[in-house]
């Protein structure tokens, strides 16, 4: 498993949200904070009967310092329990305020102060407190970079595991990482 620093901040923030579009729920991209998730798009649908909210074009979650962008990003809310059968058509009774998943599609990009992530599609399921990242996936951290096609984020810990589809030494497309070392504050240590 791979730990990366600060990736339950974006695990717990990025995804775990339920936007305020179907109903009423509890908002939140970055972490322990009570800033308002201020969303932008060229669209907004809400389809009650699928307890759906779908932002289109160019569209941008902003919380904090906190940023999520993707071509699409689609909320699901769990359906509501009490809710009266034919009762989707009144103003989403038939939807809960409880987040189901969030799937973000084309060119996705994740950002704090600390680190970036990008993918060509992303999904946060609720029930499996996990994010799974994939196509080509990028993740920096300072200097740092992490390649693969595929990033699984278990929330709850922060722990990683970046796969790739492709098997075997020296063949393109391999899971791969570029570390820095971090400089030494004065002079260089002498040559033996």
């Amino acid at each position: 498993m791979i730990r990366l620093a600060n990736m339950k901040h974006w695990a717990a923030g990025v995804f775990a949200c339920g936007l305020i579009a179907a109903g009423p729920a509890a908002a939140q991209l970055a972490q322990n904070s009570d800033a308002p998730v201020d969303i932008t798009a060229d669209e907004l649908e809400v389809i009650n009967a699928r307890c759906l909210a779908t932002y289109s074009g160019g569209a941008e979650a902003l919380q904090d310092k906190v940023r999520l962008r993707a071509d699409i990003l689609k909320i699901y809310y769990k359906p509501n329990p009490s809710a009266k059968p034919g009762a989707a058509g009144q103003a989403g009774a038939a939807c809960g305020n409880q987040l189901d998943r969030m799937e973000a599609n084309g060119s996705v990009y994740y950002v704090t102060p600390q680190q970036r992530v990008r993918g060509d599609a992303a999904v946060y399921d609720a029930a499996a407190d996990t994010i799974t990242i994939t196509g080509d996936v990028v993740a920096v951290q300072g200097q740092n970079v992490l390649r693969g096609s595929k990033l699984v984020i278990k929330v709850a810990t922060g722990d990683a595991q970046m796969q790739s589809g492709v098997k075997g030494r020296n063949k393109p497309g391999r899971v791969r990482t570029v570390l820095y070392p971090q400089q030494q504050a004065g002079p260089p240590a002498a040559r033996r």
